[in-house]
């Protein structure tokens, strides 16, 4: 069940993300208000010294090279409700990396498709656990810029990436968030706007139980949809 409660708290306290807002129109406004960590230089981990804290500053230079390495393109999203395979298109360099980095470092585990529009989009990413806090500091705090150029469009099945609401005149990207689209005909207004890096090839039947659980006015689930893992498939 979810602790409503708690989570105000924990936003407070922690200065964790806050929930989408509930507009089936617009599928950004992400707060994502998570601090970079500070303190004595040397007490960095050895995960640290090996994936560095990303920033506005460094992140787009670390994923061009990280793009150059790392060139899986294809993931599979478990769920309690069963399996969503993705292709992550090449020529969304920026995204397809990020996704596939966070993806390795299972950053997306235990995450939830917290937002649920009908006949819409799911919406996954983020969760009301403080764990989600923890793995975010690790990784750093940082907007991907849109890439909407690419003749990808907001069709059935096209994962994207919603826009956060910190400095963003110019909707760049929460990267640390997704969603998947269910209606094709009520989404092509989201094209030029949100950059679609992908689509799901097979478990879509899947996607359309999701986007059919009972949800609050706020469009969260009733019960909690959780990601058990996101990871890399041939």
């Amino acid at each position: 069940m979810k602790i409503r409660l708690v989570v105000c708290i924990a936003l407070f306290l922690w200065n964790c993300e806050d929930k989408q807002t509930p507009k089936q129109t617009d599928p950004s406004t992400s707060k994502d208000s998570i601090t970079q960590p500070t303190g004595n230089p040397k007490s960095k981990s050895k995960e640290n010294l090996k994936f560095p804290v990303l920033s506005d500053d460094n992140a787009m230079e670390f994923f061009l090279e990280y793009d150059k390495v790392h060139k899986e393109n294809k993931v599979r999203i478990k769920t309690d409700f069963g399996d969503i395979d993705i292709l992550l298109y090449d020529k969304t360099k920026f995204h397809r990396s990020n996704f596939i980095y966070l993806t390795k470092r299972q950053y997306f585990d235990g995450t939830q498709f917290y937002r649920v529009v009908k006949n819409f989009i799911i919406q996954g990413g983020s969760s009301d656990g403080i764990d989600l806090y923890k793995k975010r500091r690790k990784i750093g705090r940082y907007l991907l810029p849109p890439d909407t150029k690419r003749g990808y469009s907001h069709k059935r099945g096209a994962i994207s990436m919603p826009s956060s609401e910190i400095e963003n005149a110019y909707k760049l990207a929460s990267p640390f968030q997704f969603f998947i689209v269910v209606n094709k005909e009520k989404a092509k207004h989201l094209d030029g706007s949100y950059t679609v890096f992908g689509e799901v090839i097979k478990g879509m039947d899947i996607v359309d139980k999701i986007n059919a659980v009972n949800t609050d006015d706020g469009d969260w689930p009733i019960n909690n949809v959780y990601i058990r893992k996101v990871e890399i498939i041939k």
